[in-house]
């Protein structure tokens, strides 16, 4: 496997370049991943990106990299920082823009996985025609699934340290001492968006707005949908065994 990528021209854009090299990859891997909060994307990127080379690109990541940063003037990053300052949505428009001002990332020879992005059909349809722009094709939408009620479940019984930070769950990772951080001794506390209440909203929304993000790619032929109700390395396993099915991974 290889080794996670640095993402410098990903995370502030502009003339930004990679301090390391893309690895050699016998084949470039562009994806997109969708599933829902909680479903385990972040962690599925870690273990694809070690084994295709391909590198996590999440839009989320690039505005907390920019957080208390200046940004440039007229540049998508500032629109988007006014935006976040008087706590409303990033546009459509926005969120484009910053894509499009790192389209080196999008044809770095090492691939890519967009993940955060697209968000909306109106997203997924703007990014077909950039792509198209820039010569470049999409591989698969790699969709987790999980049950409503399985989501609702990890976040709620999520727990965090306000001390170290450290992050446990009530049933999958308990602390030793109930209640308490295991390295800290701090007492562990629910953040106020992983109530079953708070995440059930935020699903409901998610799927309103995403469902027909997975319709899209599925009628373009490249959605690939993969269960996510195992253990981590047996999902990244399935999802390597659905990519070598569709593309003939060796």
């Amino acid at each position: 496997m290889t080794s996670l990528r640095d993402r410098t021209a990903w995370l502030e854009g502009g003339q930004a370049v990679c301090l390391q090299p893309p690895p050699e990859v016998r084949r470039t891997w562009r994806l997109v991943l969708l599933g829902p909060p909680g479903v385990g994307k972040g962690t599925q990127a870690e273990f694809l990106s070690r084994a295709l080379g391909a590198c996590p690109l999440s839009t989320g990541d690039v505005f907390r990299a920019a957080k208390g940063r200046a940004a440039p003037p007229g540049s998508a990053m500032a629109e988007a920082q006014k935006c976040m300052a008087h706590g409303d949505l990033v546009s459509d428009e926005t969120v484009l823009a910053l894509v499009r001002e790192r389209d080196r990332c999008l044809h770095c020879k090492g691939g890519f996985m967009l993940d955060g992005f697209p968000r909306t059909v109106t997203q997924a349809v703007a990014l077909d025609a950039l792509l198209e722009a820039q010569r470049v094709r999409l591989d698969a939408a790699i969709n987790y699934e999980l049950p409503t009620s399985q989501v609702i479940s990890r976040i709620s019984g999520r727990r965090v340290c306000p001390g170290c930070k450290a992050v446990y769950h009530v049933t999958t990772r308990p602390p030793v001492r109930a209640g308490l951080c295991d390295h800290c001794g701090t007492k562990l506390v629910q953040r106020p968006d992983d109530t079953a209440e708070s995440v059930a909203v935020r699903l409901e929304a998610y799927h309103a707005v995403t469902t027909p993000v997975a319709d899209h790619y599925r009628a373009q032929g490249i959605l690939v949908s993969i269960p996510a109700n195992d253990e981590p390395a047996k999902i990244f396993a399935h999802t390597l065994d659905a990519l070598a099915t569709r593309f003939a991974l060796a």
